[in-house]
């Protein structure tokens, strides 16, 4: 298999690329000639200027202790102090894909030029990338603020030869995998345990992997959407160009574009007429035959997912310029030979960003179990068997059971939706006395779009029983036919009950990894 490289150079990771490397074993990360050489000027900067000034966190000791002056002969152990006090995380894993994702974001940053780390740090982070070696990070102790503290000193504990690792899907100890792949533990220098430590890298690697599922789950969502406005039939004039063109919010347009290109192709949508052959004012109030608009999570869908899409693009652009930023302190202006002491660690962008993104989903999610709840509800829709029960309603109960499982996830997801980023507490002897808890934000978050999956695909297989009970098939429009086939290869219809829990994993799985869904990029 050919190996395909990916260039860091601080400056134009994406997270196009960071999913493209932690989803391909194969590819593997260089680092730009032009970055290195600054890094360079940047490291000799540092090390020429070790005892002429007092440098924070080079020769000081950190937070409230920056008040004490660390001998010369001292520099070095400073750094290893500083991994070895701070990886103290508890709790469960968090994720290899988030670890390594941090690890691409804190190498990319580095290589950018200001933090003063050798060629030699960056080769050796370079090479556990490449290599595969993941390093075990638990979830609890990133307060947001000087970075990721906790959490990188994990990273930083493998990089010098201590701690567990994940390698080849085993975790094991870094000592023996350095010594199988014959690697020497990485010797420290003046800085660079601060410069590996202190950052948003971890933060922002995990909401770089969430915001491109976002965008995923957002399209899906759309093609859910245009499939249940063809299951009722529904008036097109909701969708219509010139009544979004009246309100031109820029995702509510955007959205209802995306409808209208999908459902060129459907034969169901109806067209509004003056129904006066059918229908005449009387003297008295009579009843129509048929409702005249459909009910909000049907009629409101470009309103309600537009501000999610405007969320999600201004998201992307947070992370984007986060990727590619000088995050610890203190910078290593070696241009203008100076250290800029400030907080550049601080996590509030990508907090909030991912706060908003989780929120937006949350939303996404309710809108999603209120149309499955839609076509559960006979008395509601009246239109479809109760619970879409293609048997005998009563002695067969169809996907009532499943019901209980979007609004039991709809729930957690609800709960889960408070801003995270507004929990501030001060700590470090109230040094960071605003903090940001970017870290633990992004990991909720991740919940949140797990929740997001579940809930929708509960509603994708809703609408096709909406499908093979109407007989629709040939109707729908050419993505929502796609959509339904490919269900229905992985799981046929549901008529006699039978166990699904395999199916659903199976589901749930296709869905997540866009396998023969055909729903845009």
């Amino acid at each position: 298999m050919k190996i395909k490289i990916i260039i860091l150079d601080g400056n134009t990771l994406s997270c196009d690329s960071i999913r493209t490397i932690v989803e391909n074993p194969h590819i593997q990360i260089s680092l730009d000639a032009k970055a290195l050489s600054l890094a360079e000027e940047s490291f000799k900067f540092v090390h020429n200027n070790l005892t002429k000034k007092i440098i924070y966190g080079i020769n000081t000791g950190f937070g409230p202790m920056a008040t004490h002056l660390i001998g010369k002969g001292q520099l070095k152990e400073l750094q290893y102090n500083l991994i070895r006090s701070h990886a103290v995380g508890m709790g469960n894993p968090i994720p290899q894909d988030f670890v390594l994702a941090a690890m691409i974001v804190r190498l990319n940053t580095l290589v950018k030029g200001y933090s003063g780390v050798s060629l030699d740090l960056l080769q050796h982070l370079s090479l556990l990338i490449n290599e595969r070696i993941i390093p075990f990070v638990p979830e609890h102790g990133a307060v947001g603020t000087s970075g990721d503290l906790v959490q990188l000193a994990h990273i930083a504990l493998t990089i010098i030869g201590e701690g567990k690792a994940w390698h080849n899907g085993s975790l094991i100890e870094t000592k023996a995998i350095y010594e199988k792949l014959n690697i020497r533990p990485y010797e420290l220098k003046p800085k660079e345990g601060l410069s590996l430590i202190n950052g948003t890298s971890v933060m922002t690697g995990i909401s770089a992997l969430l915001i491109k599922q976002a965008d995923h789950l957002l399209q899906l969502a759309v093609s859910l959407a245009a499939l249940s406005l063809e299951a009722v039939e529904a008036y097109s004039d909701s969708i219509s160009e010139r009544l979004h063109a009246v309100r031109p919010h820029a995702g509510q347009k955007e959205i209802a574009l995306q409808l209208r290109n999908i459902l060129t192709s459907s034969h169901l949508l109806k067209d509004r007429v003056l129904h006066t052959g059918k229908m005449s004012l009387g003297e008295d109030t009579q009843e129509m035959p048929e409702a005249i608009q459909e009910v909000y999570s049907l009629r409101c869908i470009p309103q309600i997912l537009g501000p999610i899409y405007d969320i999600v693009e201004k998201a992307k652009n947070d992370i984007r310029i986060e990727l590619n930023s000088a995050t610890d302190n203190p910078i290593v202006d070696f241009e203008s030979k100076t250290f800029l002491h400030g907080g550049n660690f601080h996590g509030d962008y990508i907090a909030a960003a991912i706060d908003q993104v989780k929120i937006g989903m949350v939303k996404m999610t309710m809108l999603s179990e209120r149309r499955t709840n839609y076509f559960m509800h006979h008395k509601i829709n009246k239109r479809f068997p109760p619970f879409m029960n293609l048997e005998k309603p009563g002695l067969t109960l169809g996907l009532q059971a499943l019901q209980f499982v979007a609004t039991s996830t709809t729930a957690q997801s609800q709960s889960l939706a408070f801003p995270h980023h507004i929990h501030s507490i001060p700590t470090n002897g109230d040094n960071q006395d605003v903090v940001s808890m970017g870290t633990d934000a992004s990991l909720i978050a991740a919940k949140v779009l797990e929740n997001a999956y579940i809930v929708q695909t509960i509603e994708l297989i809703t609408l096709c029983q909406a499908v093979d009970f109407l007989g629709i098939q040939e109707k729908l429009s050419t993505n929502s036919q796609n959509l339904y086939n490919s269900l229905r290869s992985l799981m046929p219809k549901i008529s006699k009950d039978r166990v699904l829990v395999d199916e659903l994993q199976t589901t749930l799985q296709a869905v997540k990894n866009r396998m023969g869904f055909n729903i845009p990029e």
